[in-house]
C-alpha cells in the first residue's frame, strides 16, 4: 500500500479518484519517474518554483516532464516584467518541501499561485509529485485544476529549444 500523507488524505476527503505510486526515495526527475512508472513522459508533470520581483511570494509552475519553463510568456501571463528561477536550495526554503517532492497539492492554502501549462488539457489524467520523495500521484486534470485553483497558460517549451537560457530549476 503506497504512503498515506496529507495529500492522499485531502484527495480522499474530496472524493478524488486517484492512484498513488511508490517510487524510490531519492530525488527523481520527471524523466526517471516516467521510466520507473512506465508511463509517457508527457503525462508526468513537474513543479517548478518561480519568483517575481515584487511581491516575493513564489509561483508554482506545473509543466510537462520533457519541458522547461518559458520565463518570458510566464512573466507576460502574470503581468510581471521579469520572473526568476531560484536555486534548488532556495526553492526548498520557499516551499518547505524537498526538491523531488515539491507539489502544488502539498501547498494548497499556503498562498502560492499555481500556473499549469495549458498542454495539460491534452490529457484526462496526469502524474504529479505526492508532496514527498518516493510518492507520485496520478489524478484527473479537472481535479488538479480545481484543487490548486490553477490558471492555465502556455508557459513551457521543449527542453532542447535553447532560445532562452534557464538557470537551475527545481523539478519533481
Amino acid at each position: 500500500m503506497p504512503s498515506v500523507n496529507n495529500i492522499t488524505r485531502l484527495l480522499d476527503s474530496q472524493k478524488v479518484s486517484y492512484q498513488a505510486f511508490e517510487t524510490p526515495d531519492e530525488k527523481l526527475g520527471a524523466r526517471e519517474t516516467a521510466e520507473f512508472l512506465n508511463v509517457p513522459l508527457e503525462q508526468v508533470f513537474k513543479t517548478i518554483v518561480v519568483t517575481r520581483d515584487r511581491p516575493r511570494k513564489p509561483i508554482l509552475v506545473v509543466i510537462p516532464g520533457a519541458s522547461i519553463v518559458d520565463l518570458k510568456p510566464l512573466a507576460a501571463f502574470l503581468g510581471e516584467k521579469k520572473v526568476h528561477l531560484p536555486t534548488e536550495r532556495e526553492a526548498e526554503q520557499l516551499t518547505g518541501l524537498q526538491a523531488g517532492g515539491i507539489s502544488p497539492l502539498a501547498l494548497i492554502n499556503k498562498g502560492f499561485q499555481v500556473v499549469l501549462d495549458s498542454s495539460v488539457q491534452n490529457y484526462s489524467a496526469v502524474h504529479v509529485s505526492g508532496g514527498q520523495r518516493g510518492l507520485n500521484i496520478r489524478l484527473p486534470v479537472a481535479d488538479l485544476i480545481r484543487l490548486t485553483k490553477a490558471r492555465l497558460a502556455p508557459v513551457s517549451r521543449a527542453e532542447d529549444d535553447r532560445a532562452q537560457p534557464e538557470s537551475a530549476s527545481t523539478a519533481d
